[in-house]
């Protein structure tokens, strides 16, 4: 019975889709790892460049700004061509902006990187805009939401991967002189010390970008069965007109905005939320922020188990009831994290992921169920509305610089934004339970 069932999940018209199935799953992963190796640069960045912490989320500016600009451009192609032609795009920009790290270091400049960045993301949302629906198109309709579910569960694998190696092989390898340090040094110490550190950072990044080439290369010689459109017929505004006027879409474009927003928040401050807590009981900058980093690695594992455990809940409860409990959870935690300035609030913001890991693919599901063809259009603008992870982290940074708010740590106070955003996102769950 349980062959059966995962048959029907990856069967579709007497085809098979199990092994295209495995290899779209992978890429999944490939992203996961760009995501979750880049939360903890915005650290990295302010330190090795001796900026604020609002200048350093240029990187995340930078990051998902290359998913908002490359949205509709890849569902146009792939509607143009196929599932299978974005993916291999997208995996050939996502390597090309991995090896741009390595110019980018020879130059000893910030913004550099923040094109590697923009390009290896321009890829990332080809492969998103590609992969997502691709993957809600192997088999019924039915089980799509679930299929998707399934999925994403090996995303945060490579985030678990992604943090891993950030911690180990970028963090723990930077010179150790904090912050306070490096504003003392002269211009001729800071800019060696620099350069060795930008050789340690880029190294993971040229590595992936080999991994990358090398599943372009397997996935360009397997056939992809249902990867090209039935239609080259390409009616953008018509298109955008249509889905948009659907309250179901519509709405799941703003939720999806502010999930990505709380959840890059989340992620990418809890190394400056951490650090504040651990430096409040002693602790040096350096180890403060690897500590916090495993933390982050905590959060990620409860992510990852949440996710399965999510998906196999799916079977038996509406998927925006479940949606919208979690979401309430998320506020609920939050106010932990804004409300206690020791370790219970770090506790509830590693908490907070467990919540969040059905969110993504669930209202994703959502708002493109029964959309047809329309899907492609729709993916794009729902992969557009990464760009929350690009607008809100910066007015996040901004707060967190004022270092305290009255007698309240800035960083907790901070924290506000992703409450808010977990409001919304119960809201959307709320409201698909009521039709």
């Amino acid at each position: 019975m349980k062959s059966e069932k995962s048959s029907s999940l990856l069967r579709s018209g007497g085809v098979s889709y199990l092994l295209p199935f495995v290899l779209i799953t992978s890429c999944f992963a490939l992203w996961g790892f760009a995501n979750d190796i880049t939360n903890p640069m915005v650290k990295a960045f302010s330190k090795i460049f001796r900026m604020s912490v609002t200048d350093g989320t240029l990187v995340q500016v930078a990051f998902y700004g290359g998913y908002f600009a490359m949205a509709f451009p890849a569902a146009i192609f792939i509607r143009r061509y196929s599932y299978k032609a974005g993916v291999l795009l997208g995996l050939g920009l996502y390597a090309a902006g991995a090896f741009l790290f390595y110019p980018a270091m020879l130059s000893g400049s910030y913004y550099p990187f923040l094109l590697a960045y923009f390009v290896l993301t321009c890829g990332l949302s080809f492969l998103e805009t590609s992969c997502n629906p691709y993957i809600l198109s192997m088999g019924s309709e039915a089980t799509a939401t679930r299929r998707l579910n399934l999925a994403q569960s090996f995303n945060p694998v490579g985030s678990l991967l992604g943090m891993y190696v950030a911690m180990n092989f970028i963090q723990a390898r930077l010179h150790p002189l904090d912050s306070a340090g490096r504003a003392l040094l002269d211009d001729a110490q800071f800019a060696a010390m620099r350069d060795a550190d930008l050789m340690v950072l880029i190294k993971p990044y040229l590595f992936i970008g080999l991994v990358v080439l090398a599943m372009f290369v397997v996935i360009r010689l397997v056939r992809m069965p249902g990867s090209r459109d039935s239609s080259a017929r390409i009616d953008f505004l018509p298109t955008l007109r249509r889905i948009f006027s659907i309250p179901r879409y519509r709405e799941g474009v703003v939720a999806q905005f502010f999930y990505v927003g709380a959840q890059i928040m989340c992620w990418t401050f809890v190394i400056q939320y951490g650090t504040r807590v651990f430096m409040s009981e002693g602790m040096t900058e350096k180890a403060a922020e690897v500590l916090s980093q495993q933390y982050n690695i905590v959060a990620m594992v409860i992510f990852c188990c949440s996710r399965f455990c999510c998906t196999y809940l799916l079977r038996f409860v509406n998927a925006g009831r479940l949606l919208a409990l979690l979401a309430a959870a998320g506020v609920l935690l939050t106010l932990g994290v804004i409300g206690f300035q020791d370790r219970l609030g770090l506790y509830c913001l590693v908490g907070v992921s467990a919540c969040m890991s059905l969110m993504f693919p669930t209202i994703y599901g959502i708002a493109l169920e029964g959309l047809g063809d329309d899907a492609k259009f729709g993916a794009a603008g729902l992969i557009m509305a990464i760009l929350g992870g690009s607008v809100l982290p910066p007015l996040q940074a901004a707060i967190i610089d004022c270092g305290t708010i009255g007698a309240w740590p800035a960083v907790n106070i901070s924290f506000f934004l992703p409450l808010l955003c977990f409001l919304v996102v119960a809201l959307y769950g709320w409201r698909r339970v009521r039709g």
